[in-house]
């Protein structure tokens, strides 16, 4: 049987629950009823003026008009149809340059949009509010034996947000969130709803997936899931050049293994250690079915503290992990695997320094040139590099911003800096020059941290720009959906 939470209408059908609202019929009430929605639920919780919205980093404070916290689309209608200024769209808040927020703009922070809507265990398919959290989904579905199909490696995203970014994970053979998604509901600048699919509106269903905000809001998106596998874990230390022929052969070829990444460590980012998670039989070493969600991480946050302030960081790694990736074995479900918090990785304050990620995607033939180049450029930055994390992701053929054009490896760089201007300076130097390697080997970089490439850059890894911005100009005539990010690179 299928299962739907207490107050969301339904009806038991072929061993499957219905939604009492189908998609379409939820559409057509919405864009003909705003006065009846209005008045059901109001216009949601809303702070007072001049209220100020920051990312994780803490680098990108904004001084915003008013806050609105939504728990129905409707609510999100009513605003837009009650004013006429910038608005700007919040998730989870992991983006690091501005993503979410724009000077003076109403901010509609979506994570009391939570709710599951409906959920079919049989076909492997959910449907939630856009501000559930990825954890709070595999609360809701774990007891079905399921598992979401894409997602990042940690489990505090909100699908929302995974869905504007188009994010992806450790997944062998998927690729980015966008090919998981079947359907979703976008609120555009004049408060329509509507729902949009590969089989509806697909042009403007490919411009959201990835399109950070800037076309409307998203507030139901509709997903495919995969079994809940039970899967043990692999360590292997390999050479750098060796690395491309071992993924193809060890890794995407063998239809087992789940998950995958391998670390490049410094200080000469030449040693890569492959780890894999693949379907297995063999007794669990972790019975828990969830990472609790009350962990303390203070041993974890010390550990990377030491290894990136104390001398010896190596033999500090080392010891406390690569030897115990290495030497202990591994059984877990794909779900706890999948539910691990981010709380783990971070500073305990973020006052002085800052932890934050970038990534870039080349080619899978470019691998060892660019490598190479990416080397020379960490090493001569003398940036504090925690790893660098190899992952693999097939083409993406159904966004439109899509980062992976063909197959290619990307490079995920987990570094740490001090929180003042200087320091973020010198960082936008060597990122600069990491996207130029990217895009010299036919590559490109991804959106969702520091606005550090030039416009010129932005303008040469995503040349589909020019379509989106089409498409907005049509959708959002008065460019009301807006944040740093649309504002430093569609501007100029």
């Amino acid at each position: 049987m299928s299962w739907h939470p207490p107050g969301i209408g339904g009806t038991w059908r072929s061993g499957r629950v219905v939604p009492a609202m189908k998609p379409g019929r939820r559409e057509f009430l919405y864009s003909g009823g705003l006065a009846l929605g209005g008045m059901a639920v109001g216009c949601g919780v809303r702070e007072p003026a001049s209220a100020l919205v920051d990312d994780v980093s803490g680098l990108n404070p904004v001084v915003v008009d008013s806050i609105l916290r939504p728990t129905r689309t409707s609510e999100i209608q009513v605003a837009l149809t009650r004013t006429r200024g910038t608005v700007s769209i919040g998730g989870g808040r992991y983006s690091m340059g501005g993503q979410i927020a724009s000077e003076h703009s109403l901010h509609i922070d979506m994570r009391s949009m939570r709710r599951l809507l409906w959920l079919d265990h049989e076909a492997g398919v959910v449907r939630v509010q856009s501000g559930m959290s990825w954890r709070a989904l595999q609360d809701a579905i774990d007891p079905h034996g399921l598992s979401v199909k894409v997602m990042q490696s940690y489990s505090n995203f909100t699908v929302g947000g995974s869905v504007s970014v188009n994010c992806h994970g450790r997944y062998v053979g998927k690729g980015p969130i966008a090919g998981t998604v079947r359907a979703l509901q976008l609120v555009t600048a004049s408060g329509e709803v509507r729902e949009l699919s590969t089989l509806r509106e697909a042009d403007l269903f490919g411009a959201v997936l990835g399109g950070y905000g800037g076309l409307g809001v998203v507030t139901e998106v509709e997903l495919d899931l995969d079994p809940n596998d039970r899967i043990g874990r692999r360590a292997d230390r390999i050479s750098l050049d060796e690395y491309p022929s071992f993924f193809l052969e060890r890794v995407l070829a063998d239809p087992e293994v789940v998950l995958h990444n391998a670390d490049l460590m410094p200080p000469q980012f030449d040693a890569p250690l492959s780890i894999d998670w693949r379907r297995t039989d063999a007794p669990l070493t972790q019975t828990r079915r969830l990472v609790p969600r009350d962990l303390d991480y203070s041993r974890e946050q010390t550990l990377i503290w030491s290894a990136t302030e104390l001398p010896g960081l190596e033999l500090v790694r080392d010891r406390f992990l690569t030897e115990k990736l290495m030497r202990e074995p591994a059984v877990t479900w794909r779900n706890h695997e999948a539910s691990l918090d981010v709380r783990s990785l971070e500073p305990r304050t973020r006052l002085v320094s800052t932890y934050l990620l970038q990534e870039y995607f080349v080619p899978v033939e470019a691998f060892a040139s660019f490598t190479r180049q990416m080397r020379r450029i960490l090493i001569a930055s003398q940036a504090n590099i925690l790893n660098v994390s190899i992952r693999h992701s097939p083409a993406d053929t159904r966004s439109l911003l899509r980062w992976a054009e063909t197959d290619v490896f990307s490079f995920v760089v987990y570094h740490k800096q001090r929180s003042w201007a200087g320091a973020d300076a010198e960082t936008e130097r060597w990122t600069q020059r990491l996207v130029a390697a990217a895009l010299d080997h036919g590559g490109r970089y991804y959106l969702p941290y520091r606005l550090h490439a030039t416009p010129m850059q932005f303008r040469r890894a995503y040349p589909e720009h020019i379509a989106f911005a089409r498409i907005r100009d049509a959708i959002d005539p008065r460019n009301r959906f807006r944040n740093r990010l649309w504002d430093k690179y569609l501007s100029t």
